[in-house]
């Protein structure tokens, strides 16, 4: 890399591009930088785009260089502006991502544990599934992974199981675990090997969920460290995970107005119209789907916050949905959050002034 900035440095102004800045560009970028050579992003759709109007249906890193050369030199403004990430937002964006992959290994856990219950004793499934991720629930798996051993057990050392780290609903889950147990009498083929296979996957639900409150307090603890975190953290709805996933997505990137962040996020509207015949706008299929997922969340969660509520039910009173409503929303407070890290300012509901 330092060669070749070496022998082009001669030739005139050198820009680096890439598609992939987080993952395989990163360490390029770095050299680029610390050579003070000016670096830019190309967004991936947008590169898959211009790939197509080239000649070849070929998929080669040497083709994709190419490309990426060719747009940034003659389709400049295709270009995304990137700013290097301090120590503090790189640090959150390692550990927020892995707070998300271990979000999803806590998912696919639990549905193949529920999965396996469904498969060999259906009510017992109803009884333990809403409550699978609870410490007492996956302690009772492990000790009793089949029907037959929590019938050998009893109910009554099924509850001072249960009580041992859920003394409230102890009580009523052992009820409902031995109403079910008296629902099925035949045993399903393959219960013998879940009863193998379900105290593992319990295990590993359980040091999984212990992972991710280590990381989770980690992620805090690393975002108040970030200069936007008590902005982020200001407006209602938005928790700690929500403002590390806005400040990890948006980082190095720059948006002129709210209307680009809000695009960026997949939360605009697309306008479709054709003639008379076809009018109307959609949501949009694009944009970043995380931090999108993540926005829409946080307004699910504003929707006990007095001004979100209002907002929300004067579109429900527009007769629309309730995913277009909160759709609707958080879009209004994408823009609530890009005029809040513009200007640096906590948020302030309408009506009050700032102290």
């Amino acid at each position: 890399m330092r060669a070749l900035i070496a022998r082009l440095a001669p030739h005139g102004r050198v820009l680096f591009v890439v598609d992939q800045p987080a993952t395989i560009g990163a360490l390029p970028l770095a050299v680029a930088r610390d050579s003070g050579v000016e670096v830019g992003y190309l967004p991936g759709l947008a590169m898959r785009r211009i790939a197509d109007l080239h000649t070849g249906e070929s998929k080669t890193d040497a083709r994709d260089a190419a490309v990426i050369a060719q747009a940034a030199r003659s389709m400049p403004h295709a270009l995304r502006a990137l700013r290097e990430d301090d120590e503090h937002t790189s640090e959150l964006s390692m550990l927020s991502g892995f707070d998300q992959d271990l979000a999803e290994q806590i998912n696919q856990v639990s549905n193949r544990i529920r999965g396996l219950l469904t498969q060999i004793h259906p009510a017992l499934e109803r009884a333990l599934g809403p409550s699978l991720q609870h410490p007492a629930v996956l302690d009772l798996l492990q000790r009793y992974p089949s029907p037959a051993s929590l019938k050998a057990a009893g109910k009554a050392r099924i509850a001072a199981r249960l009580r041992k780290k859920a003394p409230r609903m102890a009580e009523k889950l052992a009820d409902g675990i031995w109403q079910a147990l008296s629902e099925q009498t035949v045993i399903v083929t393959g219960t013998a090997s879940a009863a193998m296979v379900l105290p593992r996957l319990a295990q590993q639900l359980t040091l999984l969920r212990e992972q991710r409150s280590e990381v989770a307090a980690q992620v805090e603890a690393s975002l108040g460290n970030h200069h936007l975190a008590d902005v982020l953290l200001s407006l209602p709805g938005v928790g700690f995970r929500t403002a590390a996933c806005f400040i990890t997505e948006t980082a190095g990137k720059d948006f002129p107005t709210a209307a680009h962040l809000a695009a960026y996020a997949g939360l605009a509207p697309v306008s479709r119209r054709s003639g008379t015949s076809i009018r109307g706008e959609h949501p949009s299929r694009r944009g970043n789907k995380r931090l999108k997922r993540a926005l829409y969340l946080a307004a699910f969660s504003a929707l006990k916050d007095p001004v979100s509520r209002a907002y929300y039910d004067r579109k429900r009173s527009e007769r629309k949905s309730h995913k277009q409503a909160l759709m609707a929303l958080a879009r209004r407070r994408c823009d609530v959050l890009f005029a809040m890290t513009r200007d640096h300012a906590l948020y302030t509901p309408i009506g009050t002034s700032a102290a």
